[in-house]
């Protein structure tokens, strides 16, 4: 099923300037993996590369199914409804 993924700013560099890309996915995960496929060059900035989970996110990369983050409800595995959106979210550092 077809879902929107709103891209942040720091990111649209890697997806042609993109800010929302319709991929197919049933879950978060899903979608986002999709991403990843359509824009290579973004999964580097997406998924842990050593990890020991094949396709972990990067601990700093929040993801929001409508409004709520997943972290909240059933991680990469939960589920998005058909024309549903995800929001990728960097957690920003900084400061003094």
């Amino acid at each position: 099923m077809a879902v929107t993924i709103l891209v942040p700013t720091a990111l649209r560099s890697f997806t042609e300037r993109k800010s929302e890309i319709t991929v197919e996915g049933a879950t978060a995960g899903e979608a986002i993996k999709a991403l990843a496929e359509a824009y290579p060059d973004l999964k580097v900035h997406l998924y842990q590369e050593d990890s020991g989970e094949p396709g972990e996110l990067r601990s700093f990369i929040n993801v929001f199914v409508e409004e709520t983050n997943i972290k909240n409800l059933q991680g990469l595995d939960t589920p998005v409804a058909a024309g549903g959106t995800i929001m990728l979210v960097p957690a920003i550092a900084g400061g003094v």
